[in-house]
């Protein structure tokens, strides 16, 4: 069975270690856990796992954030996936630091990552999970905040997160969004 997860970011060291960047950290962390590396190739960095018979690709667009539709759709066309295989991982305002919400679609919540990866797609309906990246910044500083690096405070939580973010991966390849999201969308 053939998957797609595309780690949403932007390229570039001034956005390593962002909130913005945490799709881009995801996928490091699945493609670490399962013994691949990296490749520049058409508008992505990207790997290829096998786990538990399952082909894995995994993408970090190299389009920028808002243009990450671009980079979905020419891998889900080139590795034939089916939508419902496929898994973007992004960062949500919305959510508390370190919150998990796997969803089988929806709405793009004002992220231009997203919104992007629809108007390409035509369609709401992709799974996604969504990273809570929490809201503690000042009225009309929200970009400084999402393109800002994580406080001391907040790394531990983070690397938590990113563990269970590995597992949440795993389970919605092993058991289906229904049963994963009910695992992970606890908080």
């Amino acid at each position: 069975m053939k998957y797609l997860l595309i780690g949403l970011g932007n390229v570039g060291p001034e956005y390593d270690a962002t909130r913005h960047n945490i799709g881009f950290d995801i996928a490091d962390a699945f493609v670490i856990k399962h013994g691949g590396n990296f490749r520049l190739d058409r508008h992505a960095f990207v790997a290829e796992v096998k786990w538990k018979g399952k082909s894995i690709t995994v993408i970090k667009p190299t389009t920028y954030m808002n243009l990450s539709g671009k980079a979905f759709r020419y891998w889900i066309d080139t590795t034939k996936t089916p939508v419902e295989n496929t898994l973007t991982l992004v960062d949500d305002l919305a959510l508390p630091l370190g919150t998990l919400r796997l969803r089988a679609g929806g709405s793009a919540a004002g992220h231009n990552g997203l919104k992007n990866i629809e108007l390409l797609l035509q369609t709401q309906q992709y799974p996604r999970l969504r990273f809570g990246i929490g809201s503690d910044f000042p009225k009309g500083r929200q970009v400084d905040f999402v393109l800002g690096k994580w406080k001391p405070s907040e790394i531990e939580t983070v690397k938590t997160a990113l563990l269970q973010s590995v597992d949440a991966i795993e389970a919605f390849m092993t058991m289906g969004m229904t049963q994963a999201a009910n695992q992970f969308n606890k908080n």
